[in-house]
C-alpha cells in the first residue's frame, strides 16, 4: 500500500485518519451521499404510504433496492477491482443523482402510481450496489495500514450520524414538501460527487486477468477458503438474522410499552445513538489485542442485550437495552470490516466487499422478515427473547467452529 497520500503531518492519535486530505474527502463523500441516500428514502417511503395507504408497497420499495446488491453482487465486485474505485463511486453517485432528480420530476408532475417510483428505486439500488465494494475497497487505499483501524471507526460514526441525522432531515423536508426533500437530496448528492472527483487518484492494485466465469467468483472462493474472514462475515450474517428485532420496534412502542409515536422515535434512535458513542471511543482507543475474542464477546452481548429488551416493560431500560445492542453491534462492525479489509489483498477486496454487501443485506433485511413471521406466531416478546438466545448461541458456536478467528489477536494480517 502506497503511502503517498497526502499526509498533512503527525496528528491526533484520536484522528489520526485526518490526517490525510484524500481520506477527509472521502469521508465526507460517503457522509454525504448516505445523508442524502436517507432522506430520499425516507421521503419516498412517506410519499408511498400517502398515496396507497398500503403497507405493502411500503415492503417492495425496500425490496426492490435490496434485489440489486443479489442479481449484480459478482459484476459489482469485478468492476471495484478492475477499474478505480474513485471512478466507480463517481459514476454511482452520478446515477443516485439521476434517479432523484426522477423521482423529483414525477412528483412535480402529480405521482398517481407508486410503479415509477419502484423502477426509479430499483436503478436507485443498483448505483449502490456498486458504490458499496468500491467505497468500502477504496479507503484502504486512502490510509496506511497502521492507520486503517482508526479510519474504518471513524467510516463508522459517519454512517450512525448520517442514519440517525438523514431519516429526521428526510422528514422535516418532507413536511416542507416532497419536491423540497428530493430537491435538498439532489444537491446534497452533488457535493458527494464532487468530493469523490476530488479525491486523488490513489495507488490499487487492479485484477488485470481476463474476465472469466471462475474470476467473478474470486470474492466467494477467498471467503471459503479464508476461516477468519468466513468465521467474522458468517457470524454477523447468522447473528443479525436471528437477533434483530429493528421491524417489531411499533410493536414494542404501541402493544408493549403502551406508548405513542414519541416511544417508537426513541426506541429507533437508541440503537444508533449507541453505535456512534461506540465508534467515536473506537477511533480515539482502538483495540490493540484479542480481535478475535472481542468480536465473538461482543455479538454474544448484542444477544444478551436483546434478550434483555425482549423481556423489558419500561420504556427507559428498553432504550438502554437498545443503546447497548447498537453499541455492541458496533464493536462487531468495527473488527469485521477491519479485519475483511486488512486480510484481504487488493486485487479481490472489491469481489470480496461485494459478497460482504450481500451477507450484511440478506442479514438485516431478511432478519427483520424473520421476526415479522415468528412474531405473527408466537408473539413480539418470545420472537425478541428467541432470537436474542439464538444469537448468544451462534457467538458460542462459532468460538469452536471457527477456531481460527477466536485466537486472531491482532488486526492486521500476521506475515
Amino acid at each position: 500500500m502506497s503511502d503517498d497520500t497526502g499526509h498533512a503531518g503527525v496528528a491526533d492519535g484520536r484522528f489520526e485518519a485526518f490526517a490525510y486530505p484524500a481520506y477527509v474527502k472521502y469521508w465526507a463523500a460517503r457522509f454525504a451521499s448516505n445523508f442524502a441516500g436517507n432522506v430520499v428514502v425516507v421521503a419516498v417511503g412517506w410519499q408511498i404510504y400517502d398515496l396507497t395507504r398500503d403497507p405493502l408497497d411500503l415492503g417492495i420499495a425496500g425490496l426492490v433496492q435490496f434485489v440489486p446488491l443479489v442479481l449484480f453482487m459478482l459484476v459489482t465486485g469485478s468492476v471495484a477491482d478492475r477499474f478505480g474505485r474513485r471512478t466507480v463511486m463517481a459514476w454511482s453517485v452520478a446515477v443516485e443523482i439521476a434517479c432523484t432528480l426522477v423521482i423529483l420530476a414525477l412528483t412535480w408532475r402529480g405521482l398517481t402510481s407508486p410503479l415509477p417510483v419502484f423502477a426509479a428505486l430499483f436503478v436507485f439500488g443498483i448505483a449502490r450496489a456498486f458504490f458499496g465494494p468500491a467505497s468500502q475497497s477504496l479507503v484502504v487505499n486512502l490510509v496506511p495500514g497502521r492507520v486503517f483501524p482508526n479510519a474504518v471507526a471513524w467510516n463508522s460514526s459517519a454512517w450512525q450520524v448520517a442514519s440517525i441525522v438523514g431519516p429526521v432531515a428526510g422528514g422535516l423536508l418532507y413536511g416542507v414538501g416532497a419536491t423540497v426533500a428530493y430537491g435538498a437530496a439532489a444537491v446534497v448528492f452533488v457535493v458527494a460527487l464532487l468530493l469523490v472527483i476530488a479525491v486523488p487518484k490513489p495507488a490499487q492494485r487492479a485484477d488485470v486477468a481476463a474476465v472469466t466465469f471462475s474470476s467473478l467468483f474470486a470474492g466467494l472462493r477467498y471467503i471459503r477458503d479464508q476461516k477468519v474472514i468466513l468465521g467474522a462475515i458468517s457470524l454477523d450474517l447468522f447473528a443479525v438474522f436471528l437477533g434483530s428485532a429493528v421491524a417489531l420496534l411499533p410493536v414494542f412502542a404501541r402493544d408493549v410499552l403502551e406508548a405513542g409515536p414519541w416511544a417508537l422515535g426513541m426506541l429507533r434512535a437508541a440503537p444508533g445513538v449507541g453505535a456512534l458513542l461506540m465508534a467515536v471511543f473506537l477511533a480515539t482507543s482502538p483495540i490493540r489485542d484479542h480481535a478475535g475474542r472481542i468480536l465473538l464477546v461482543s455479538v454474544g452481548l448484542f444477544g444478551l442485550f436483546t434478550v434483555v429488551f425482549g423481556v423489558s416493560t419500561v420504556a427507559w431500560l428498553s432504550v438502554i437495552a437498545l443503546a447497548l445492542i447498537g453499541a455492541f453491534d458496533m464493536i462487531s462492525v468495527y473488527l469485521r470490516e477491519t479485519l475483511l479489509q486488512l486480510w484481504t489483498p487488493d486485487w479481490v477486496r472489491g469481489r470480496v466487499n461485494a459478497v460482504n454487501m450481500v451477507f450484511l443485506g440478506a442479514s438485516n433485511e431478511l432478519g427483520d422478515f424473520r421476526a415479522g413471521v415468528v412474531a405473527a406466531g408466537i408473539g413480539a416478546m418470545p420472537a425478541v427473547v428467541i432470537g436474542g438466545i439464538s444469537a448468544m448461541a451462534i457467538a458460542a458456536g462459532w468460538a469452536f467452529l471457527f477456531p481460527q478467528l477466536r485466537d486472531v489477536r491482532r488486526l492486521h494480517r500476521p506475515i
